[in-house]
């Protein structure tokens, strides 16, 4: 049979097991694989990719030889977003971001550690040495609670990595459009000028033989300066497109010689249709997901808030002395409680506070459910429109280009017209070209709009600047 000596220890050390059994652990991945998998899963395949955070050495080896590989060949949409999952440095410090919400949960789930001190005096032949052990009682108590509280912040910041996983593959696919786009242009302007330049020789030579007026001439050399003109505005802004598309994928030194295609892809034969398009951002958005949980974590704070508002301060220890005077040991024992009250407001300082913070949120994440259903119905419409558009010149604009600008050679060729219609015509036909591109050029970035209006990752706001001041005595 056990003696009573022997079972104090133990049932004094029963709480503290039963505090420990429910703390929480740190993840082996601080939380990536739910970000991962729901980052596949909402992109619908659109990725094309790994989502990795990069940990260690081997880590690292491993992504960069997998960016190498894709950078060995000419880009894609979706190699290109892999790379910037892969590359992009702004992306990983989300994810460290993460770890580091993980880590505030883990510790807002361990018991307050206690502080031990020991005080000694000695004169008068008299020896005192007083030991003390103090807990933050309140602390304990509300241990529960601001686990919970902490858990919410938690699975709020995934829907943030999330939310910023999706933010950088939309970029990089804006960014990769608009360089493929301007490639584009370039390349027609290219030609465009090749055309200028030789109608600006054939009227110069006409002119020697007096068949072409000094007006033909100067109409022609003139077409030719302009064109060029465009051509070197082009070449700008793909120079500095392609650094745009360079930041994204985080790339530098020698992998900025990357390669890229020289035009857009084709449209799609038929685009998506969307029944339902409030219903799903406001199901899908993971910002908007994210400052649900906020709320739901300012709720819990606001109840633990007044649960505490008279109690601002309880502290409990043991004391333990060792005295020996004359020759007398004595070896004193007792406990001691040290209370905080509020006397002056009686905690209703930090309760307005955490009320108001708490509405605060609550209009905010109103407001920016009103804001989701109207960005999802106009990034819809600006979608179907574009499609619409850069589908018109495809089939019917730039047909119709064409067979004016052989029609108008012909007339030309048999002296109908004058040198004046013909640069006209050719000017006009440039023109179309170039507003083609920039049509398909935007039906692209619509798409990408579009889904990030229904899943996240665009411009919006959210609700986590005022998450931290809700906190118990956050104002303090």
């Amino acid at each position: 049979m056990m003696e009573a000596s022997s079972i104090r220890p133990a049932l004094a050390a029963l709480p503290l097991a039963l505090l420990l059994a429910g703390c929480a652990t740190f993840s082996p991945d601080s939380g990536m694989t739910l970000v991962a998998d729901e980052t596949i899963r909402s992109a619908a395949g659109e990725l094309g990719g790994n989502v990795v955070k990069i940990s260690s050495e081997e880590e690292a080896a491993l992504a960069g030889a997998r960016v190498a590989a894709l950078l060995s060949q000419p880009l894609t949409a979706r190699n290109a977003v892999q790379v910037a999952l892969l590359n992009n440095r702004g992306l990983q410090a989300e994810y460290n971001a993460l770890g580091i919400s993980e880590a505030a949960y883990v510790e807002a789930s361990l018991p307050p550690n206690p502080s031990f001190g020991v005080e000694r005096l000695n004169g008068g032949g008299e020896l005192d040495v007083e030991r003390r052990l103090v807990a933050n009682l309140l602390a304990l108590l509300t241990l529960p609670a601001r686990s919970e509280i902490a858990k919410s912040q938690f699975e709020a910041a995934q829907q943030r990595a999330i939310e910023a996983t999706l933010r950088t593959a939309a970029e990089t696919r804006r960014a990769y459009y608009q360089v493929v786009a301007s490639r584009q242009t370039v390349g027609f302007l290219e030609q465009a000028r090749l055309s200028a330049d030789a109608a600006a020789d054939l009227t110069r030579k006409l002119g020697e033989t007096g068949t072409a007026t000094k007006l033909d001439q100067a109409r022609a050399s003139a077409f030719y300066a302009e064109v060029s003109n465009e051509l070197a505005q082009a070449r700008m802004q793909a120079g500095t497109a392609r650094e745009a598309l360079t930041r994204k994928l985080g790339v530098w030194g020698a992998y900025v010689g990357y390669k890229l295609p020289g035009q857009l892809p084709a449209l799609p034969s038929r685009i998506r249709t969307a029944q339902q398009v409030e219903v799903d951002a406001v199901r899908r958005r993971t910002d908007l997901i994210a400052a649900r949980l906020e709320l739901d974590a300012m709720a819990k704070s606001l109840g633990l808030t007044e649960a505490t508002r008279f109690v601002s301060l309880l502290e409990g220890g043991y004391r333990g002395n060792y005295q020996r005077a004359d020759g007398e040991t004595l070896r004193p024992q007792g406990f001691e409680l040290e209370v905080q009250i509020p006397i002056f407001d009686f905690g209703e300082v930090n309760v307005r506070r955490a009320r108001e913070t708490y509405m605060q949120a609550v209009n905010l994440l109103m407001e920016k459910a009103v804001n989701v259903r109207s960005e999802a119905r106009a990034a819809y419409v600006t979608y179907r429109a574009s499609y619409d558009i850069a589908r018109q010149y495809q089939t019917k604009i730039l047909p119709l280009r064409k067979t004016i600008n052989e029609q108008a050679l012909l007339e030309y060729n048999g002296m109908l017209i004058d040198v004046f219609e013909l640069l006209t015509t050719a000017r006009e036909s440039i023109t179309s070209n170039v507003a083609a591109i920039g049509a398909r050029r935007d039906f692209f970035l619509a798409e990408v709009d579009f889904e990030t209006a229904i899943l996240g990752g665009g411009s919006g706001s959210g609700i986590g600047t005022v998450v931290a001041s809700a906190a118990p005595g956050g104002g303090d």
